[in-house]
């Protein structure tokens, strides 16, 4: 899940795709059954105003080289007046490799990630091979995203730039600086009603579950079979929620608590990177080219008086950009989502203390899907801030920003500063949120899995344990470990619970601790 802080998108997407590896020799066994160049609809009865939604034929064309199919469904604008007009939303599919028992969906987060490119760059990051064998992958890309029907908020990326990098020239956190950030805001939101028009208001993530029930029906599926990754578990919830009696088999993987706030889930978030940098600074410690000597608590004060110096005195990079604190909050916390990437940060806090932001901007790009040429790879950046804008409600005051900041710091005192008066973001927002965060029991859906990592920087393990016991049929899978999700990433242990549920129905054993 991704939330704003101190107007700027936080990006909190499942993990980092996987490259994919190229294969030689006799691969026919390993390729996707030929498939129909149709779907069936399920058929089922709904309202009139529904019908052309719910009974659509989904048509099936060989895609992205041959090895995916694609397809594009429409759905409402808005699902309280059906007929008034309609959105694309775009469909990936990778045909199982066995016998399909029906369709996957993936979503592999945000707000705002893309599950189109997902399923197609990153499909054996997405889903392990047994899945692939029992299940045809579909990937979608939520409404306001990506190749669906997207929200767009410039006509030039320098525009995005001065919104994502540009430096205020007031003292952090002064009047005249949150001034600055609401001001910005509220350019930024104008930009993106003029770009996009009325669908900015309608991509909520209850919006969003109403069309994943659409795809179930389109694609053929009386019930729902899911995988969700961070965000993805909020709309998977939310779906449980709004269609129990149409669950399948649904895992949620880096819960997101859906009863939090705004500044809960900050504040959360906050506490976890900063166990997240704590570990990464313990393991640094013991290999020779860390760039910190002395203690971790030493070493977790120089991050925040280098935060500090970013904001009296940002470092320009080769390409005129200035690195303040802002960019490199971000540059520090993408590694640290996989530990797997924590070497980066050793160059990192390497480049930057020798007085070069080349790198940080590097890891800051990578975050943002900014190329090199400048221009963006999806609109994952606009759309994270006109999600969480409708899912989550702004009542900040100058005086409760300043007390949010003070906890942020206290939860995290050296990256809490940055992680503060996100309330900024939505203040001035076009439209008004639309749903009130609170417990989802999805009384009388099926059997949900909710995994959990103990030590997720993004999805903090406390709101894996409060949305497995706030769903009835919730059952927590607990990874003790590091990074952001767990499953086809941690141990064999979580990927048999996750299976073996998918595949077979087997519900983990009570407490499951891998």
């Amino acid at each position: 899940m991704r939330v704003t802080t101190a107007s700027r998108p936080f990006r909190l997407a499942a993990a980092a795709i996987a490259a994919v590896m190229l294969l030689s020799g006799c691969v026919s066994a390993y390729l996707p059954k030929a498939q129909s160049s149709t779907s069936k609809p399920t058929g089922e009865s709904v309202i009139a105003t529904l019908t052309p939604y719910y009974g659509q034929v989904l048509k099936w064309s060989s895609c992205e080289g041959g090895d995916f199919q694609c397809a594009t469904a429409k759905a409402p604008l808005d699902w309280n007046d059906p007929a008034r007009s309609s959105i694309d939303l775009a469909l990936i599919r990778s045909n199982s490799t066995g016998t399909a028992r029906g369709s996957l969906l993936v979503n592999p987060g945000g707000p705002g990630a893309s599950g189109y490119d997902f399923v197609r760059d990153g499909l054996t990051t997405a889903v392990d091979s047994r899945l692939r064998q029992n299940y045809d992958i579909v990937g979608f890309d939520p409404r306001g995203v990506n190749k669906s029907s997207a929200i767009s908020c410039y006509s030039d990326p320098a525009e995005m730039d001065a919104f994502l990098f540009g430096l205020s020239p007031n003292p952090f956190g002064s009047d005249a600086w949150i001034a600055d950030q609401e001001a910005a805001s509220q350019k930024f939101g104008a930009s993106c009603l003029q770009h996009t028009g009325e669908l900015l208001g309608y991509v909520d993530t209850m919006s969003a579950a109403r069309d994943l029930d659409m795809l179930r029906a389109a694609l053929g599926d009386k019930k729902l079979n899911y995988l969700g990754y961070s965000y993805g578990t909020l709309l998977g919830a939310t779906y449980a929620e709004l269609y129990p009696g149409k669950t399948g088999r649904l895992v949620l993987d880096g819960a997101v608590d859906p009863a939090t706030t705004s500044f809960e889930v900050t504040k959360v978030q906050a506490a976890g990177f900063e166990s997240a940098l704590t570990a990464y600074l313990t393991d640094c410690r013991t290999s020779s080219d860390c760039p910190f000597k002395g203690s971790v608590a030493s070493a977790l004060k120089k991050i925040r008086a280098l935060l500090s110096s970013l904001d009296a005195s940002p470092l320009r990079a080769s390409d005129g950009r200035q690195l303040g604190s802002a960019s490199m909050f971000t540059a520090i916390i993408l590694p640290l989502y996989n530990k797997a990437n924590w070497p980066a940060l050793n160059e990192l806090f390497t480049s930057v203390g020798k007085g070069d932001a080349d790198y940080a901007f590097e890891l800051a790009d990578n975050y943002y899907g900014r190329k090199g040429d400048g221009t963006y790879t999806t609109n994952s950046s606009e759309a994270i801030i006109a999600i969480n804008c409708l899912d989550y409600r702004t009542t900040s005051t100058e005086a409760s920003l300043r007390g949010e900041a003070a906890q942020l710091i206290q939860v995290a005192p050296t990256l809490g500063a940055q992680m503060s008066y996100g309330g900024t973001s939505c203040a001035r927002w076009p439209y008004q949120s639309t749903r009130d965060p609170g417990p989802i029991a999805a009384a009388g859906s099926a059997p949900i899995v909710v995994v959990g990592t103990t030590n997720d920087p993004a999805t903090p393990y406390v709101w894996a344990k409060a949305l497995a016991s706030e769903l009835q049929e919730g059952h927590l899978v607990t990874y003790r470990g590091e990074g952001h999700t767990a499953y086809n990433k941690s141990n064999q242990c979580v990927n048999d619970a996750v299976d073996n549920f998918l595949i077979q129905g087997t519900v983990p054993k009570k407490n499951l601790t891998c």
